[in-house]
């Protein structure tokens, strides 16, 4: 009786294993089909407004102007909110992310197993990273692109759509030492991140908002730059 039921155990533990593997395989196969079938930019778009597209290897943010004639982002957030405090800054950079890896996790040594759980299922809070920049140079990991009026209009409502906001309907300042630099701020966010929405998701239906080349669908920030090679 007894090795009947280690048989039985051992056996559901395989088919667990099992599915485990099945599913990663899946979900990285699609990842890499859907990354790689690209949506064409809207057609005949006028270049009135520069904006790019950063990584760090890992995350995507959407990099726009700090002042523009259609819009001034210190008037929405703060470069009072970063530690710098710079006010000369000509572009600022969003992403949109798990707040526990943003906060907890500085490198990948920091992770623990509870915040990479939360993130991978969708249980924990997500926040904005808006880091200020003087200049941008373009480079494999920076794609400069060239938008129309109308478009980096659908672009700044995406972007605001995300943030969390108070009475005021301002946005959130998250109070907190975890900043990556002197030009940086986190702010509260709507929604939560998880294995089929993920920042790169997020900086990827910013650019189908706005009308540019796209991944049908991506994870990573391989698919994203896979389009602007």
């Amino acid at each position: 009786m007894y090795h009947l039921k280690v048989k039985r155990v051992l056996l559901v533990a395989g088919y667990i294993l099992l599915s485990v593997l099945g599913f990663v395989l899946v979900y990285f196969l699609v990842a890499f089909v859907l990354s790689r079938w690209g949506i064409d930019k809207e057609p005949q778009t006028r270049q009135e407004v520069t904006i790019y597209i950063l990584t760090n290897g890992v995350h995507t943010d959407l990099v726009v102007p700090v002042r523009h004639e259609l819009y001034n982002w210190n008037r929405y957030i703060s470069y009072q909110h970063t530690k710098g405090q710079d006010s000369t800054a000509n572009w600022v950079a969003f992403g949109w992310g798990d707040k526990g890896f943003y906060l907890e996790t500085p490198t990948w040594a920091d992770l623990k197993v509870s915040t990479a759980f939360k993130a991978a299922t969708g249980l924990s809070n997500a926040a904005i990273h808006a880091t200020f920049y003087q200049q941008m140079q373009e480079s494999e990991d920076c794609k400069r692109i060239q938008i129309s009026v109308q478009q980096y209009n659908r672009l700044i409502k995406y972007i605001k759509s995300r943030f969390d906001l108070d009475a005021k309907g301002l946005p959130i300042p998250i109070q907190t030492n975890a900043n990556y630099g002197l030009n940086d701020a986190f702010y509260e966010a709507k929604g939560s991140y998880n294995l089929f929405y993920t920042c790169n998701t997020w900086a990827n239906n910013g650019l189908k908002a706005s009308g540019q080349k796209a991944s049908v669908w991506t994870p990573f920030y391989h698919g994203i730059f896979y389009q602007y090679q």
